[in-house]
């Protein structure tokens, strides 16, 4: 996929479409938020866009984008929930959901804006599982000012330090997903080794 000729075809308001359709849409997940954004930023360094209007839209959509899947998943997707034996919505999702966003509600929602395919889903289940509405939209605005300003504000900053930046754009984005999900991984990880830990004291 050919990221700069996208954003050059579809401009500003292609980009916000993107960034919104990700954020929250079903549909979106496919869609590669991360590198549209990182090299929105370069290309605005260049002088394509304006960054105070591009910063704006970008964040504004992931904003509600993932207000609009909080929705979507309180007010539908509950009722998307509701056979036994589905593989896919099964009744039982929502109450592990509830379960997770109690736990962890704030770091995943963060952490996911920074990982492809899972930050479409993220704030869908937030609504499914009933988390509360207020404080998600906390970590939204949270999550989706970090992610929006640092990746485009950060291709826009290298693009003007750094000459034929659009060359490392695809390595930059991979470093970043996979620094995001590290601290992922090690809250799996601890809360499996607190599992067993607890299994082992019960048996005990």
């Amino acid at each position: 996929m050919d990221i700069t000729f996208i954003i050059q075809t579809f401009g500003l308001i292609g980009i916000t479409a993107i960034i919104f359709a990700e954020s929250g849409l079903f549909f979106g997940f496919f869609l590669p938020g991360d590198s549209i954004l990182f090299t929105a930023g370069v290309l605005a360094s260049q002088g394509l866009f304006n960054i105070a209007l591009l910063t704006t839209c970008v964040w504004f959509a992931a904003v509600l984008g993932d207000t609009v899947g909080y929705w979507f998943g309180a007010k539908i997707g509950i009722k998307i929930f509701n056979k036994e034996k589905s593989f896919f919505f099964n009744k039982r999702y929502p109450e592990r959901a509830h379960e997770f966003y109690t736990k962890y509600g704030g770091k995943a929602i963060i952490l996911a804006r920074f990982m492809p395919a899972v930050r479409t889903f993220v704030p869908i289940m937030a609504g499914v599982g009933n988390m509360s509405y207020k404080r998600f939209l906390s970590f939204n605005i949270i999550g989706g000012t970090i992610w929006t300003l640092g990746l485009t504000l950060g291709g826009y900053f290298l693009g003007q330090r750094v000459a034929k930046i659009d060359q490392y754009i695809i390595p930059i984005i991979v470093l970043i997903v996979l620094t995001s999900v590290i601290p992922v991984i090690s809250e799996i990880a601890k809360s499996r080794r607190e599992a067993r830990q607890k299994t082992f004291n019960n048996k005990v």
